[in-house]
C-alpha cells in the first residue's frame, strides 16, 4: 500500500447530536471502520483473524490514540478517511488517520494498534507487515 487508503462515509442523521453536528465520538466510529476496510483491502479479514483461520487467533487492541478535533462534520456531508500506515514492528501498527470533507481537513489522529493473542502481545502475520510495511513512512529505529 504505497498511498493512504481512502474510505468515504456519509453522516447520517443518527451520527449528529442536537446541535446537528457529529458528535465527537462518532469521529473514533469512522476511523475504526476505515482501519479495518484498509485491512480488508489488502486481503486481511478480521473475523478470519479472530477465527486463527491462518495462524494464531489474533485481535487488535487500540493501545494509544492521539486525536485533534478541528471542524465539524454535518448531516450529509460526504467525508473521506485517509488511513497510512506511519510505522510497523513486529507486534504494532502506528497509523495516521485524517478525516476530510473536500479539501478541509476536520479531525486527525495518530493511533497505535497492538495484537493480542490470549491477553499477551502477539506477532503480526508476516504478509500483513510486509503489506503495511510498503505504506509506512520511513523512520529512524
Amino acid at each position: 500500500m504505497k498511498s493512504a487508503h481512502l474510505f468515504p462515509i456519509r453522516v447520517y442523521y443518527e451520527d449528529t447530536d442536537f446541535t446537528g453536528l457529529v458528535y465527537h465520538a462518532n469521529f473514533l466510529r469512522f476511523i475504526e471502520r476505515a482501519r479495518t476496510e484498509m485491512l480488508r483491502e489488502l486481503g486481511f479479514h478480521q473475523g478470519a483473524i479472530h477465527a486463527g483461520e491462518n495462524g494464531d487467533a489474533l485481535f487488535f487492541v487500540v493501545a494509544r490514540m492521539q486525536l485533534e478535533f478541528l471542524k465539524p462534520a454535518r448531516m450529509d456531508d460526504l467525508l473521506i478517511v485517509e488511513t497510512r500506515p506511519l510505522k510497523v514492528t513486529a507486534a504494532t501498527i502506528e497509523l495516521e488517520q485524517i478525516v476530510r470533507r473536500e479539501a478541509d481537513i476536520l479531525f486527525t489522529a495518530k493511533v497505535l494498534v497492538a495484537a493480542l493473542a490470549g491477553g499477551k502481545p502477539r506477532r503480526l502475520p508476516r504478509e500483513m507487515r510486509e503489506k503495511l510495511a510498503l505504506g509506512a513512512a520511513p523512520h529512524k529505529t
